[in-house]
């Protein structure tokens, strides 16, 4: 599963991108992925702390991924 990210700086809200993680642990599906997302965006944001995440979901890895 991948966790898709919407991602805007905080100093230029107009400033955004679009990320994907990978999440592990056997997440291989919705709900385990999404039991799973809360420490991957916390650590994810810890790492990245110029950036404030907007919208996050989970989609599986071979979907094509679309806007969050």
């Amino acid at each position: 599963m991948l966790l898709l990210l919407s991602v805007c700086l905080i100093a230029q809200p107009a400033t955004c991108r679009d990320e994907q993680i990978p999440v592990g642990g056997g997440a291989a599906n919705a709900f385990v992925c999404l039991r799973n997302s809360q420490s991957v965006l916390a650590q994810w944001q810890d790492e990245h702390p110029e950036w404030h995440v907007e919208k996050w979901r989970c989609a599986a890895n071979a979907a094509p991924p679309k806007k969050p």
